[in-house]
């Protein structure tokens, strides 16, 4: 039997409002073109168990595929279209869920990862027994508690980041994790320091400081990697000229994207294609 609140068959909703009030959670399934929005939550996990996904969101444009998960913080505003063999399950938080967290010293991180096929299994009958329980409290947190296990990397970096005390770092990584997901999110394009300086609320270069100490790399080196990452992608997947390739990846000049992709692959992108 399905759950409450499975969007199936082409149907669309739209949930614009936190869950009501003395409820820490919502719980959507979305699948066969199904698609749905959530608003005025303080975080979203979307994850896919088979076919694919489209999430549009203030962030960006993500496909999931089966057994990733997804993650988004407040005001990102996820709409999730599933496609024909699609279905992907998601839980919406409140301020009552993530205190909860909170209290065992565990944080939510906006990002995105892969699941193993056990991990995966996991979810689906950890987030259908919220549903058997009649969506008590209670049943939410093995839930929590296995998401927080996906991101377990995630939580490592935490003390990488720079703060005196354990809610600044998690404060400072919720934001570096967003602008990174951000750059993901919009991989056609060339984005631009102060975007993402605005998006954290941090300056300029505090924002490329501590993500180039957290990352590994800087976020111009990022976004140049993840746009010909999006070029090979369409170069293996579509149909579209080179040109085209080159302009749908945010390069102004074949030139630019041809030397650009060379070097990153190692073969022009004529020969990755064949």
């Amino acid at each position: 039997m399905l759950p409450p609140l499975w969007v199936d068959r082409g149907q669309v909703i739209s949930f614009k409002k936190a869950p009501p009030a003395g409820s820490t959670h919502r719980c959507v399934g979305v699948a066969r073109l199904g698609s749905v929005q959530t608003s005025g939550t303080l975080f979203t996990l979307w994850a896919q168990l088979r076919g694919s996904a489209w999430v549009d969101s203030k962030d960006g444009r993500f496909r999931l595929s089966a057994h990733e998960w997804i993650a988004f913080e407040k005001d990102s505003v996820p709409h999730v279209t599933a496609d024909r063999n699609g279905v992907c399950i998601g839980i919406a938080l409140g301020v009552d869920a993530l205190q909860m967290l909170s209290e065992s010293h565990i944080g939510l991180y906006a990002g995105r990862g892969s699941m193993s096929h056990a991990e995966t299994r996991v979810l689906f009958r950890l987030w259908r027994a919220i549903q058997a329980d009649g969506g008590e409290a209670s049943a939410l947190r093995p839930l929590l508690l296995h998401i927080a296990s996906l991101q377990s990397e995630l939580a490592e970096a935490v003390q990488r980041c720079p703060g005196r005390s354990r809610q600044r770092r998690q404060q400072v990584f919720g934001r570096m994790q967003r602008a990174r997901q951000y750059l993901e999110g919009n991989s056609h394009r060339v984005v631009r320091i102060d975007e993402l300086a605005e998006l954290t609320s941090f300056s300029s270069c505090y924002l490329t400081k501590t993500f180039q100490s957290l990352y590994a790399e800087s976020p111009q080196s990022l976004s140049s990697r993840m746009r010909l990452d999006r070029a090979a992608q369409l170069l293996r997947d579509t149909d579209m000229l080179v040109s085209e390739v080159a302009s749908a990846s945010g390069f102004d000049n074949n030139c630019s994207f041809a030397r650009a992709f060379r070097q990153r692959f190692g073969v022009t992108a004529r020969e990755f294609r064949g």
